[in-house]
């Protein structure tokens, strides 16, 4: 089918010219044309006239990565075409606190055409999905979401360049029964049908005729996940019940409950220990339970069912309502493009230092979907070592290391943070002997002892909209450059033949990260090494999130919602 329909495709418009596509679907989206040439000629005609010498660009996906890669670029250069199943950018860390109405779902949300129109030039937007990539003939298949269009619901997009930026769904480990009963909160919509959730639990609870063991179930609140946003939902919705819902419910507030599970020993295990600690303490003062050491095997109508990791104990727990935030995992539509590019034994989609997909150099991938697949230094140890060698003495002075440390600070950002974890004041500490010692120089079996342990070093970036506003701002100046870069690159010198880099490598710089933990208090873990817990980290919470909003009408609209909490409390309406 699909051969058939790409074939067909592909002939009606052999006379088009070829489009940049950029896939971005950090929230999911698409760039999109339509399966006939008088479509493709129609939809040219209602834009601004093109330039035929202009990279045409297809942009997928309006989350995080795709909209900071828009905001950024500079579209003179480019002919854009943008494509998301969704027509508004989300501000995902608030997604918790609209699930308990302390934040409106339109306040976090901007409309992407109000982004888009800013640019100085003209930049379309189709509200469809990608569902294939055809990765060798550089087009993609993409679908509207509007409903049926008389046969046009479907359309073909070629491109240039592929920006790959579609987020990733969530993961449920294949664990029976999750898509049928679990509620997620990746997507404004989940947040909304959280909210609805909720009120329908105690709705339920204060019904005739029910059991007093009926109503603790139905309003026994389980998250599944104790990373951060299974935290946030649960100190909200602790704040939500004990500060608004108790007061409109009093037959029923001695029965609420609310559990989290969590299959590591801690949660918030990936924050400094102190914050871990201080949460686990905070919801204990609070009455949310705590399990830790635990995997949900099973989920049905009514129960969870848990096994103990310590003793291999099967239990089981009733529920009203569960949230499942355990993670995420690859979208179909990458898992097909990476088996066509021989990444299928992979997990996850993954590119190199400069965000692009590995076997295919015309695609870029950034945000949730993808991982950037660090070089390891040991790869290249001879190389450097080449390199450095100024004099082919077969030993390496500090002097001519001094000539290369730079650009292995750059090529392989592992060798930073090993020196951090080491104390090391500089790399040159790196070739003093055992004693501590300096040594005038080096051979090669002395230089790999020194930076053996360098590669350990290595981690993936997280999961987070900080990572994948990063990369998009960075993706975005590299084809801001793409031209200057051609002739004069500005990278680090390559080690493995001679010349230079195009770019500067991707690095992620870590501004730290907030746990709000209910009660008007929050922990922070801030660069530096520098961790802030309490009241005034609640405030300056506030304070970043209102002042990283993508526009003044949704940082006005946060801010109002949370003085209008603070004055009126929340609104427990299902609507």
């Amino acid at each position: 089918m699909w051969n058939s329909f790409f074939g067909r495709a592909f002939r009606d418009l052999r006379s088009s010219s070829q489009l940049l596509v950029l896939l971005g679907i950090s929230n999911g989206g698409l760039l999109a044309y339509s399966d006939s040439q008088a479509d493709v000629n129609a939809l040219v005609s209602e834009s601004a006239p093109q330039d035929a010498q202009k990279k045409k660009v297809v942009v997928l996906g309006t989350g995080w990565a795709g909209t900071s890669f828009l905001k950024d670029l500079d579209i003179s250069s480019y002919d854009i075409r943008v494509v998301s199943p969704r027509n508004y950018f989300a501000f995902t860390p608030l997604l918790p606190s609209v699930t308990c109405g302390t934040v409106e779902s339109r306040s976090i949300v901007e409309p992407i055409r109000n982004i888009i129109k800013k640019k100085n030039g003209v930049v379309q937007f189709y509200e469809a999905e990608c569902v294939k990539i055809d990765a060798a003939n550089r087009r993609v298949l993409c679908r509207s979401n509007n409903g049926p269009l008389i046969g046009k619901e479907d359309f073909m997009l070629d491109y240039d360049y592929l920006v790959i930026a579609i987020g990733a769904e969530v993961n449920t480990f294949n664990t029976s029964g999750v898509m049928e009963y679990c509620h997620f909160l990746k997507e404004v919509e989940d947040a909304q049908r959280i909210r609805r959730s909720v009120i329908d639990c105690f709705e339920r609870a204060v019904l005739p005729d029910i059991t007093e063991q009926e109503r603790r179930s139905i309003l026994h609140f389980v998250i599944v996940g104790g990373g951060p946003t299974g935290v946030e939902f649960a100190a909200e919705l602790h704040d939500f019940i004990q500060e608004d819902l108790v007061r409109l419910y009093p037959t029923v507030q001695d029965l609420v409950k609310i559990t989290v599970i969590q299959s590591g020993e801690h949660i918030l295990n990936t924050y400094d220990g102190r914050i871990s600690s201080f949460a686990e303490q905070k919801f204990q003062r609070d009455g949310i339970e705590v399990k830790t050491g635990c995997r949900v095997v099973g989920v049905s109508e009514k129960e969870i069912n848990m096994k103990l990791k310590s003793t291999g104990e099967i239990f089981s727990i009733p529920y009203g309502m569960v949230l499942w935030s355990t993670g995420i995992a690859t979208r179909p539509v990458i898992r097909d493009f990476m088996e066509q590019i021989g990444q299928s034994k992979r997990l996850t989609l993954a590119t190199d230092e400069w965000l692009r997909v590995e076997g295919c150099h015309n695609a870029y991938a950034l945000g949730d979907c993808a991982t950037i697949n660090q070089r390891k230094i040991m790869e290249d140890i001879l190389d450097i070592f080449r390199v450095a060698d100024i004099d082919n003495s077969g030993t390496l002075t500090v002097t001519e290391f001094q000539d290369v440390i730079q650009d292995i600070l750059v090529r392989y950002p592992q060798v930073d943070l090993y020196l951090k974890s080491q104390h090391l004041q500089n790399m040159e500490d790196l070739l003093k002997d055992p004693q501590g010692n300096e040594r005038k120089e080096v051979d090669i079996e002395e230089f790999k002892i020194a930076l053996a342990q360098v590669d350990s070093q290595m981690k993936s970036l997280p999961a987070t909209a900080q990572v994948a506003a990063q990369q998009g701002t960075y993706l975005a100046t590299c084809f801001n450059h793409m031209e200057q870069c051609q002739t004069n690159p500005e990278g680090p010198r390559r080690f493995r033949k001679s010349g230079r880099h195009r770019f500067q490598p991707f690095r992620y710089k870590h501004f730290g990260q907030f746990a709000p933990l209910g009660g008007e208090q929050a922990a922070a873990e801030l660069p530096g090494d520098w961790i802030s817990i309490g009241h005034s980290t609640q405030w300056l919470w506030y304070s970043v999130y209102a002042s990283k909003q993508v526009s003044w009408r949704t940082r006005v609209l946060v801010v109002s919602d949370w003085t209008r909490r603070f004055i009126f409390g929340r609104d427990s309406s299902r609507i």
